[in-house]
Order: C-alpha cells, then sequence, then structure tokens
C-alpha cells in the first residue's frame, strides 16, 4: 500500500499567498477603472436644478458636477494614472503610489459630498443667464449623481488600501525588455576549453566552442 503524499506546510502557505495576491490585484484593478469610470460618467450629469426669476416668468436651470465642483473629475484622472503607475514602481515608490491612490478616491468621495447640497454653482448661473447679479434660484432642488459619483470616488479609495495592503506581493513591470520592445541580448556564459561539459553544452547552443 501506497502512502499518501502530505503536503508540505511552506508549500501550501505560498501557494495560498500567491492565490491572494492575483485576487487582490484583480479586484484592486477592477474597483480603481470602475471608481474612475463612475466619477467621470457622472461628474457630467445634473446635480442640481432650480429656477431663476426673469422679466415675464422663470428660467428654468440646471448645472452638472463639473460645474458644482471639479475636483472629483481631477482626482479620477490622478487615481487612474496612479492605478497604472502602481505595477511601475515597487518598494516605497509602490506605497507611495498607492497612498496617492486611496487618497485620490477619498477626495472624490469628499467633493461629491460637498457638492450633493452645493447652490453657489447654481446661482452663478442664474447671474449669467440673467445678467442680473443679484439673481437668486428658486425650487432648488439636488439630484441623487452626486451620491453615485460618492461611490465612485468609494471605490477608487478601497483600490488604494488593497494596493497599500496587498501591493508588496504584486509583479512589476518586466525590466527584461528594452524600451523599443525588443528583448534585451543575453551574454553567453563563458566556455572552458579544459572542460568537456561546457563543450558539449557550447555545442548544443549552437556555438563555435573554438571561438572560429
Amino acid at each position: 500500500m501506497s502512502a499518501v503524499p502530505v503536503p508540505q506546510p511552506r508549500a501550501a502557505a505560498s501557494a495560498a499567498a500567491a492565490n491572494t495576491a492575483r485576487r487582490s490585484l484583480a479586484a484592486a484593478l477592477f474597483l480603481g477603472a470602475l471608481g474612475a469610470a463612475v466619477v467621470l460618467l457622472t461628474s457630467g450629469r445634473t446635480w442640481a436644478e432650480g429656477t431663476a426669476s426673469v422679466a415675464g416668468g422663470a428660467l428654468p436651470l440646471d448645472v452638472s458636477g463639473s460645474d458644482v465642483n471639479g475636483l472629483p473629475t481631477a482626482l479620477a484622472v490622478v487615481g487612474l494614472a496612479a492605478l497604472v503607475a502602481v505595477f511601475a514602481v515597487r518598494g516605497k515608490g509602490r506605497r507611495l503610489v498607492s497612498a496617492l491612490l486611496a487618497l485620490s478616491g477619498a477626495g472624490a468621495a469628499v467633493g461629491a459630498f460637498l457638492g450633493a447640497s452645493d447652490r453657489e454653482a447654481l446661482d452663478a448661473a442664474a447671474v449669467q443667464h440673467t445678467g442680473d447679479p443679484h439673481a437668486t434660484i428658486d425650487a432648488l432642488t439636488h439630484t441623487a449623481w452626486p451620491y453615485v459619483t460618492l461611490v465612485g470616488g468609494a471605490l477608487i479609495l478601497l483600490a488604494g488600501v488593497l494596493a497599500l495592503r496587498y501591493g508588496g506581493r504584486w509583479p512589476a513591470m518586466s525590466g527584461r525588455y528594452e524600451r523599443d520592445g525588443s528583448p534585451r541580448a543575453r551574454k553567453a556564459p563563458a566556455v572552458d576549453p579544459d572542460r568537456p561539459e561546457d563543450l558539449w553544452k557550447a555545442l548544443d547552443r549552437g556555438e563555435d566552442p573554438t571561438g572560429g
């Protein structure tokens, strides 16, 4: 009766760590890209609506998220850049970029939260469209888009937290290739003519061991 092989504890722990790293990497990429896309898309939606009094009636007005607060859009772009840069650096550089990713998400979420109750952008639109420097908005309402933007910022923040927690285990861009995409030439090992095994290995590689 043959013995059943027992898994080595170190090998099992190493495999579990590798699986965790792959899952956290995939999750961070997905959450970061999704969060940035949500912020960029929803910032162009209507965040606030109202009416301005003009001669002969009321003028309906609305403002988008980028009109209310441009911070979430700018930080979403920064977050996307940081998400890509995470794989170009190692060590302390990776931790710094991961922190930037997390801060970008937090800033975008805070900007969206503050914009959810803003009325200054709509008042400015009333002044611009009516020509009255004292014009204000009546029947002011806010939409749900700022809160959707907030969720997008939270997703970017979560991607940054994953990068800070597990980024040290993620792979980095390979340095095997030059900038033009061609592989670097590898130096052939030296052949000792006094060692027959070196001569045979050189012949197997298609080299001339005599140097001719």
